[in-house]
Parts: structure tokens; C-alpha cells; sequence
């Protein structure tokens, strides 16, 4: 089999990473995208008469609970979109004989290093988004096979709802925003995700299911360097140059639902080690995306 021959399943088709998954992907063979709408991961049961329908190569899964507020809220809905759904989805790739590439989050960690945590760090997941979203990892690394997780962090891009459209808004609508400047992670531009990810299967070729068995485990895929929320807004108002007061709060003054890790930045020596991929810092990134 060859990269022309190969069947790509992108589940999670409209969101932010999954969106450009579709154009990332497109060269490397037969992209199918599903939405909600094809294949909602709450209707676990649907999940295997629907991949044995489409029969794909590899499973590329995009899609997640991300409210993180909300999922306080929704713990079950989110542990069965988050947790039970990627198992489902790993035990079918194995008995399929199919690859699965899946994507995880920086607030698996708990934010008490001063370092950027490594894949070899313990997860301490603080919120119900964190816990759920590592029953999945775990979960997927128990069945076995030919998978990659891919952690990655404050994921933003030009579509859906993210820190930067919502700077972009408020940009519009206030003189005066305030950011939380005391919790420290990386930006990280979902375009960027997509073609790390390609850049991975086309590097697998014809053998893209044997190359990713040869490399499974756990990944850590975000831009380089470090932000607040208040530097990224600031990052971001910068570029779009308004009259805009922008100032800096402390998580105390700015309570949620969820409880938020005060330093989740990741260190992504290891993918770069064994795929040679490596995001530019969050700064370069952000200019990529706002003028792209």
C-alpha cells in the first residue's frame, strides 16, 4: 500500500485543529472528515459500525470536550467523549489493524513545576477537562497498538472559539480588557498541530500502521517559549494595533468554574528527537496565523 492508497479518518471535522487537518492531511491520500453530525462520540456504540464502514488506514481523533468550565458541570459527558470514546476508538484500530493518532492537553499536569514538563512526568490533573482527557490517554496506552497522543497546549486558530478570536472581539467592543498574568503555558496555532501530525504519517509512508506501532506512546506537540494569558493578549493586540487598554489580573481576581494549572508549558524534545518536528516559538507563530 502506498500514500496514494491510504484512507485518513479525521474525527472532530469543525473543530480547530480538525479543520485544518482536512487541508493538512489532503496530500497524503484519502481524507474522510466526520462532524458531530456523522459521528457523535456521546453514541459510543456508533463508533464501530461507523469505522467499519469507512475501513481507515489510519484514525486521526480531533475530537474532545474542551469546555473546561463547563465540563465541571458535565463531568459525565465529558469523561464519555474524553475518556470512553478514545478507547473505543484504540481497540478499534487494533482489531482493524489501523493506526490512531490522538490528541491530549497540557492540563493533564497539575502546574507545580518551574520546567516544562516532560512525557516521563507524572499527570496530576486539577480539573475534570484534565482528568477526563487522561482516562483517555491511559486508557488508549492499555489497549496497545500502533497510537500516538499528542499533548498539546492553549490551542487558538482563525475559526470556532479560542483566546484569540475572543481578543479579537473584545478588541472591538472595549477600551479597557484584562488578562490573568499569572498562568504560564505556550500558545500554540492549531494549523501548526495539523501539519506536525501530517508531517508524522507522511514520514510513516506505505507503512504508516508498522511506523507508528514502532513509535507509540505519548508526545508532547506545542510552540516554543512561554506566555501568560496576559502576554499572549498582549501578543495579539499588538498585531491588531487598537486603542486598547489591556491590563493584568491575578487568577484570584478572576474566578471559574475550573481550576486552572498556574504553569503548564511542555517539553518538546522528545518529538523532535524521534520525528525531527519542531513548533516555532508561540510569538512566530501567532504573526503566522494573524496575517495568514
Amino acid at each position: 500500500m502506498n500514500n496514494a492508497c491510504k484512507r485518513i479518518l479525521v474525527i472532530g471535522a469543525h473543530g480547530q485543529v480538525g479543520w485544518e487537518l482536512q487541508r493538512a492531511l489532503a496530500p497524503l491520500g484519502e481524507v474522510i472528515a466526520l462532524d458531530q453530525d456523522d459521528l457523535n462520540l456521546t453514541h459510543i456504540d456508533n463508533i464501530p459500525s461507523t469505522l467499519a464502514k469507512i475501513q481507515p488506514n489510519v484514525i486521526v481523533n480531533a475530537a474532545a470536550y474542551t469546555a473546561v468550565d463547563r465540563a465541571e458541570e458535565e463531568p459525565e459527558q465529558a469523561m464519555v467523549i474524553n475518556g470512553h470514546a478514545p478507547k473505543i476508538l484504540a481497540e478499534e484500530a487494533c482489531q482493524r489493524g489501523a493506526a490512531l493518532i490522538h490528541y491530549s492537553t497540557d492540563y493533564v499536569f497539575d502546574g507545580q513545576k518551574d520546567s516544562p514538563y516532560r512525557e516521563i512526568d507524572i499527570p496530576r490533573p486539577i480539573n475534570v477537562y484534565g482528568q477526563t482527557k487522561l482516562v483517555g490517554e491511559q486508557a488508549i496506552a492499555a489497549v496497545g497498538g500502533a497510537y500516538l497522543i499528542l499533548r498539546t497546549s492553549w490551542i487558538y486558530g482563525l475559526r470556532g472559539h479560542n483566546f484569540l478570536l475572543t481578543m479579537q472581539r473584545l478588541a472591538q467592543e472595549r477600551e479597557v480588557i484584562q488578562a490573568v498574568d499569572d498562568q504560564f503555558g505556550a500558545p500554540t496555532w492549531s494549523r501548526l498541530v495539523a501539519e506536525g501530525t501530517a508531517q508524522i504519517i507522511a514520514q510513516g509512508r506505505g507503512q504508516i500502521v508498522d511506523y507508528i506501532r514502532e513509535r507509540a506512546g505519548i508526545y508532547h506537540l506545542s510552540c516554543q517559549g512561554k506566555a501568560s494569558w496576559y502576554n499572549f493578549a498582549q501578543a495579539i493586540l499588538d498585531h491588531l494595533n487598537p486603542a486598547v487598554k489591556l491590563e493584568p489580573i491575578s487568577t484570584s481576581n478572576y474566578p471559574t468554574l475550573a481550576q486552572r494549572p498556574a504553569f503548564s508549558c511542555l517539553d518538546n524534545n522528545h518529538i523532535r528527537g524521534i520525528f525531527g518536528i519542531q513548533l516555532p516559538d508561540w510569538k512566530t507563530a501567532l504573526a503566522l496565523a494573524v496575517d495568514s
